[in-house]
């Protein structure tokens, strides 16, 4: 159950008597003031606030005592619980409005954070669920199908993997991520489950509609998801490091460049790495690979003369040591630049 704070209840207080003439008396779930226009009071217990709490009712002091004041005290319940009092001196006649207000804003307070621990606790419970299917091997216990099902994840079914890297949630598009089991990686990195469809091309076009940013890898179906998630980003990374015209791309499709990057084909570290803070002649090695080394087309698609195309690729060799228009150097460089993304 969340209680107020201090500091909180005392922030309240504070706020609102900058706009009601009379003392306000903030009393958590013991009676206890944590919050006053006094401040001397807060930590002493509320003998209203206490009658307010056991009775679940106003409790209203008509004229002033020994040990207490004239005024309202209202319970605040969130649910069926009663988690704190609202009080405030004077004439109850007076200020019975204004005991009305405060409590309606201390109970609105108390209720969003509520919900935003809930959904804080509930994003944590779902991470922790995608983590342990992306560690799992070998059969799902029940404890571990039981859980999932709670996500409308069936681990009987065979699973394929969409991995999408820059989506924007607030387009249109977006909402298809929540027709089939989601989990946001990070800002705009997803994974999407799609279930028992061995075909998942047209929810990828759909996906894809009016988003230009977006990368997207899938996996195989598969009947562990730990697979198809290593098979989805594994894919993603050919996708980031050659960059072809196509946003998206199909581990089957892709399955020998995935195997090349994570081949450990030499002992010496890797060249292409050198071309990471130029811009230009990493896109121009990207391009010359998509385009099979064709220097008219790589040049058009890089909207470049020919002679600068010939200077660029000049630069690569005398960077790297490998020359892109030697076939087997520019291999070496492929790999290197598939191991830069592995």
């Amino acid at each position: 159950m969340f209680q107020l704070s201090e500091k909180q209840a005392q922030e309240i207080v504070d706020k609102m008597m900058m706009d009601i003439p009379y003392n306000i008396n903030i009393m958590n779930h013991e009676g206890i003031i944590i919050g006053s226009g006094h401040k001397a009071r807060v930590g002493t217990v509320h003998q209203g606030a206490v009658e307010a709490l056991s009775t679940g009712q106003r409790v209203e002091v008509m004229e002033d005592g020994r040990y207490e004041k004239k005024g309202t005290n209202e319970p605040i319940v969130i649910g069926n619980t009663r988690v704190g009092v609202i009080g405030i001196s004077g004439s109850p006649e007076e200020v019975r409005p204004f005991c009305n207000i405060v409590r309606t804003t201390v109970s609105l307070l108390i209720e969003q954070r509520n919900t935003l621990e809930h959904l804080a606790s509930e994003a944590s419970r779902k991470k922790a669920l995608l983590e342990m299917l992306l560690d799992h091997q070998g059969a799902y216990s029940q404890k571990l199908r039981k859980e999932a099902a709670a996500y409308q994840i069936d681990l009987l079914l065979k699973t394929t993997v969409l991995y999408l890297k820059h989506v924007q949630p607030e387009l249109d598009e977006a909402k298809l991520l929540f027709l089939h089991p989601s989990f946001q990686l990070d800002g705009d990195t997803w994974v999407i489950l799609v279930q028992n469809r061995p075909d998942c091309s047209r929810l990828i076009a759909e996906l894809m509609h009016n988003q230009p940013q977006l990368l997207l890898s899938s996996g195989r179906l598969e009947a562990s998801i730990a697979e198809g998630y290593r098979q989805a980003k594994a894919a993603l990374g050919v996708l980031l490091a050659l960059r072809p015209a196509a946003q998206s791309i199909r581990y089957e499709d892709a399955e020998f460049l995935v195997k090349l990057s994570q081949s450990s084909l030499s002992d010496k570290p890797g060249t292409a790495i050198k071309l990471e803070d130029t811009a230009d002649l990493l896109e121009t090695l990207r391009s010359f690979i998509n385009h099979n080394c064709s220097v008219s087309q790589t040049a058009e698609q890089l909207n470049i003369h020919r002679n600068t195309l010939q200077y660029r690729l000049k630069r690569i060799e005398s960077i790297t040591g490998k020359d892109p228009k030697n076939l087997l150097q520019l291999f070496e460089l492929t790999h290197e630049l598939l191991a830069l993304y592995k």
